[in-house]
């Protein structure tokens, strides 16, 4: 078994349904000049590891090959993953595929990562690793749909300046901020999903507006 990952041009789709859509127009076409570029390069980095620590899965397609693209698929590039480097695979597709103007699809998830309108910023998902950046619908989604067992989210801007959310069994939510030291770390409980994933957006872009209407109290370590 793989753990499978996908790339496709960025704002192609904003759904999953609109993603199956266009890799299904896709299928049959001569792979693009950009897909062979990170194909390439994806193959390359697998193919100079000792076979032990290769990340790719075996059977790529049914080829047998371990290699990743070649294949009939048009604009978007299809990246089966060892399981135990599903980390490593997400973070190598993100440096190719970001600043190519592609965007990355999970369909174990249904999430698709695409960059644009994003903001850079070091986003910790407690069910599923780290990503680079974040976007106003990846707020939305990936705060509304926090589940155990880790249901947690973090966006960093630097050490000791980030944003985090919790969402506890009643499915509440606690919000918290750090600009700096402990002394400046401030917590306030929320009730409701879309309110956090605005808020949370808020401070990745710099607006303070609403942000400075909570209650925000002290937290004590």
């Amino acid at each position: 078994m793989s753990y499978d990952h996908v790339l496709l041009p960025a704002g192609i789709a904003t759904t999953a349904d609109a993603v199956e859509t266009y890799l299904a127009a896709q299928q049959g076409r001569h792979q693009t000049d950009v897909v062979a570029e990170i194909a390439a390069e994806v193959n390359r980095r697998n193919d100079v590891l000792p076979e032990q620590e290769r990340f790719l899965s075996i059977d790529v397609g049914g080829a047998g090959t371990g290699n990743v693209g070649g294949a009939g698929t048009g604009a978007a590039l299809y990246v089966p993953a060892q399981y135990d480097a599903i980390g490593h695979v997400r973070g190598l597709l993100f440096e190719l595929a970001t600043p190519r103007d592609y965007a990355l699809y999970d369909p174990q998830l249904n999430w698709l990562i695409d960059p644009i309108d994003r903001v850079d910023v070091t986003v910790t998902h407690g069910g599923a690793g780290e990503f680079p950046y974040l976007t106003q619908r990846l707020a939305q989604q990936w705060v509304t749909e926090l589940a155990a067992p880790n249901p947690y989210l973090i966006v960093e801007r630097a050490d000791h300046v980030y944003i985090q959310t919790y969402r506890d069994e009643s499915g509440g939510y606690t919000l918290e901020h750090r600009d700096g030291g402990p002394d400046r770390h401030f917590a306030v409980r929320l009730a409701g999903g879309d309110q956090v994933a605005t808020l949370i957006w808020d401070w990745t872009t710099g607006d303070r507006g609403r942000l400075d209407t909570l209650a925000w109290e002290p937290v004590r370590f």
